[in-house]
């Protein structure tokens, strides 16, 4: 047996993997390194405080520029730690030591792949756990009718937002915890203090039960996508945070729309629907009779848009953002701008003074709305809130196929009104 762990750094190695390093087959780990592109070979029969003493002179200080070096250069990683037996197998040595011989004819060591979590709300870790994946499932298996490679196997870990079903649980021992702490506090001292939540390591980082699980190359990327909410990579899939199939989103935004037709009732003009996203709500404005501007800053998720409403006479697509939209002067003035769940990135709030409208939709989470809008709102000159309206309360449920499961915090609309003076 031939244990392959892909970690980003070497202390990652010991905070999730630790049951595999000591796994009792006693076999040959080889534990990739992706910060260094390197891969660092722990023998066969060497006892637990050897591979730790081993993983432990590769703890580094944290300095800018950590990443996962991609699934191409970890593809090569991979074939040169073993995880293939290509014909040729030509594993080149690292760090001094050879890679595995394959001899034709001759019995082959089963091999397994450990890696992060592509959800673990550590981007740079969740990325890598993804990119090994996708580096795994762009190789050959070992020539079997249906081999598909070796086995790989995603860390739970830490995860603040999700509640994993796990696949494997191994809880750890006396022995083990004692172990990863004693690691934790001679290699990795200075990481306890560390500022950076990426890199620091606190007691949610050393888990006393490691977790792993399966996944399919669709439950990868939206577990991958989900975790992506608040960049770019978001876009990665369709739908990522599942409009078309949940029922708690499906209530939510047909609630939202209910309460934007009856809050415009009577009212010409236009709506701006800022952060349309992929047009979920946007599709509801439209069948209640409202002609629509739906502003996508992410070009992926408006492409997407556009696509849903080409031809559509009642919607338009473009890619300014709410500072964009601040900063237009002149008609058309719209009867509302929307910002329905989209204030959660920072956005200087007092943006709204510039929009050329008299009335404000907006949705949040309630936490969000107490501590980000209300405070706002109380030293505002130019807005008046109208009353609160719960658009859906909090509910937990599943996501990515039920891979996972999360608390849904609730919506709660407030409309606000420019004042006259």
């Amino acid at each position: 047996m031939i244990d392959i762990v892909v970690v980003l750094r070497a202390e990652d190695a010991v905070l999730d993997f630790l049951s595999v390093l000591t796994d009792d087959h006693g076999g040959e780990t080889r534990v990739i390194l992706g910060d260094r592109a390197e891969i660092l070979t722990l023998p066969a029969g060497t006892d637990t405080a050897e591979r730790l003493a081993l993983l432990s002179s590769h703890v580094r200080p944290v300095t800018d520029g950590i990443a996962a070096p991609g699934p191409e250069v970890l593809a090569g990683l991979l074939s040169r730690a073993g995880a293939w037996h290509d014909g040729h197998n030509g594993h080149g040595d690292h760090d001094g030591q050879e890679g595995p011989d394959a001899h034709d004819g001759q019995s082959r060591e089963t091999v397994r792949v450990w890696t992060h979590s592509p959800a673990d709300n550590r981007r740079s870790r969740g990325r890598l756990g993804r990119d090994t994946a996708l580096a795994h499932a762009g190789r050959p298996g070992d020539g079997d009718a249906g081999d598909g490679g070796p086995e790989l196997r995603h860390a739970v870990g830490y995860s603040p937002y999700l509640q994993f079903l796990s696949d494997l649980d191994r809880p750890m021992t006396r022995r083990l915890i004692g172990a990863k702490l004693d690691f934790v506090n001679g290699s990795c001292g200075h990481l306890l203090a560390e500022r950076d939540p990426d890199f620091v390591v606190q007691t949610p980082r050393v888990p006393a039960a490691e977790r792993f699980f399966d996944a399919d190359p669709v439950e990868r990327e939206r577990l991958y996508a989900l975790l992506a909410s608040l960049d770019d990579e978001a876009a990665s899939v369709v739908d990522p945070w599942e409009f078309g199939s949940s029922p708690y989103e499906e209530q939510r935004l047909d609630a939202t729309a209910a309460w934007v037709r009856e809050g415009r009732a009577g009212v010409e003009g236009p709506l701006v629907e800022v952060g349309a996203c992929e047009g979920a709500l946007t599709r509801r404005l439209a069948a209640a009779g409202f002609t629509v501007r739906a502003t996508e800053p992410n070009s992926t998720f408006r492409d997407r848009l556009a696509t849903a409403f080409a031809g559509s006479e009642a919607v338009t697509v473009d890619g300014a953002d709410l500072a964009e939209l601040a900063k237009e002067d002149g008609p058309p003035r719209a009867a509302a701008h929307l910002l329905i769940e989209m204030l959660y990135y920072g956005q200087d709030l007092d943006l709204l003074d510039g929009l050329a409208t008299d009335h404000v939709f907006v949705a949040l989470e309630p936490e969000a709305l107490v501590s980000r809008l209300r405070p706002w709102l109380e030293r505002s000159t130019v807005w008046r809130a109208d009353e609160e309206t719960v658009l859906v309360p909090p509910r937990l449920e599943t996501v990515c196929a039920g891979r996972a499961y999360l608390s849904k915090r609730g919506s709660v609309g407030l409309l606000l009104r420019r004042t006259a003076g």
